[in-house]
């Protein structure tokens, strides 16, 4: 038996003033991370007096491109944009089993084939309602939704790992080479300042035929703009069959169109399309190049107020961005020190990664009855 969503959730309609919210509660399109990554703190609030509320174990879904999947169980009161759709789970629902319905694949595929519009396609709230879920009793909902749940709290575990050895890796850089520590706080004499062109090659993306692009896996990794970005590393979204720029595995991903100089890894080799530029160390100190490039972060800034409509930067202006050239000898110590944290930290991806195919390979199974929790507990 089976049952319409609208039989186990409901739309949330309460309002609150954005007077009595922060950076840290306001969630709109713009701060939910692509394919279930959650959300990351708000640039801003909205200018109206008051917007749409949540509440903490509320599902928030952005209704705008639902390709993209972004979905957020709610662990705070706040408020949100129109365009973030709050369910809230009615009695005798698990909220976190409401999540995790919401969170398969073949819901954001039905949201996305139902939607409105064409160049950004709104979520149709009545077709939404009327998706098609599984009558399970609570208990049910309570084993399959901690089951899914033990997984994500190992990638929100591994996440954690890596923001705080880039947090350590970053401060040994700026240790290093902006406050010269171990140096007496002085650049040491045989070092110089120099361009990014000395100590890196540049590669501009360039996109492949439009007609190339697919989600199905076909052909090479795919990344365009900053669109595909995530933690560390960029989203495996789109690929291509006719792929023309490249970067490697290893490589540092930085946007050259608005914004200007967010920064990624490449996981495996890729495709580099427009807006995107791929910085590859000249010599064994890819770690340097990487950690200079967080450091440029003020001076790729600027570039965010060139251009007629966006801001940008060209090749040649980032082949001339000011760096710091020290000796061989330090740039081989910096990296027996950092070059361990960057290997931990995509090994962490990589583990990660198999968790969450795991979970999206579970999700449907157990929500279809395929699996049961007690199968699960057979097969330790």
């Amino acid at each position: 038996m089976t049952f319409k969503l609208s039989d186990i959730c409901t739309f949330a309609d309460g309002r609150i003033a954005v007077a009595d919210l922060d950076l840290n509660n306001y969630i709109s399109t713009e701060n939910m991370l692509q394919n279930k990554e959650g959300i990351t703190r708000s640039a801003g609030l909205p200018t109206v007096n008051q917007t749409q509320a949540y509440q903490a174990e509320d599902v928030l879904v952005s209704n705008i491109r639902p390709y993209f999947r972004k979905i957020w169980y709610a662990d705070r009161d706040g408020g949100c944009s129109n365009d973030v759709l709050v369910f809230r789970a009615k009695e005798n629902v698990y909220p976190n089993f409401l999540y995790y319905l919401l969170s398969d694949n073949t819901f954001f595929d039905y949201a996305t084939a139902t939607a409105k519009g064409t160049k950004m396609p709104r979520g149709d709230k009545g077709a939404i309602m009327r998706y098609e879920v599984p009558d399970l009793p609570l208990d049910i909902q309570i084993g399959i939704a901690d089951t899914l749940a033990a997984l994500d709290a190992r990638i929100a575990e591994n996440r954690a790992i890596n923001n705080h050895l880039e947090q350590m890796a970053q401060a040994i850089f700026k240790s290093w080479f902006v406050d010269f520590e171990p140096f007496g706080a002085v650049m040491p004499d045989d070092w110089r300042e120099g361009t990014l062109s000395e100590i890196a090659t540049i590669t501009m993306g360039q996109s492949p035929d439009g007609s190339s692009y697919n989600e199905d896996g076909i052909g090479t990794v795919f990344y365009q703009g900053r669109a595909e970005f995530g933690s560390r590393f960029p989203t495996r979204r789109l690929f291509t069959t006719q792929p023309k720029r490249m970067a490697t595995k290893g490589d540092v991903l930085m946007s050259v169109r608005a914004p200007v100089g967010d920064l990624n890894i490449a996981f495996e080799s890729c495709c580099l399309g427009r807006g995107l530029a791929g910085i590859q160390s000249n010599n064994d100190g890819q770690s340097f190049v990487l950690y200079t490039m967080f450091a440029l972060k003020q001076t790729l800034d600027m570039f965010n107020g060139e251009g007629t409509v966006f801001g940008s930067i060209n090749k040649n202006d980032m082949a001339n961005l000011p760096v710091l050239i020290p000796t061989d000898d330090v740039l081989r110590q910096f990296g027996e020190l950092v070059n361990p944290m960057d290997a931990a930290i995509e090994a962490n991806y990589a583990e990660s990664c198999n968790l969450q195919a795991a979970r999206d390979s579970l999700l449907p199974r157990l929500m279809s009855g395929e699996l049961s929790v007690a199968d699960l507990g057979d097969a330790k």
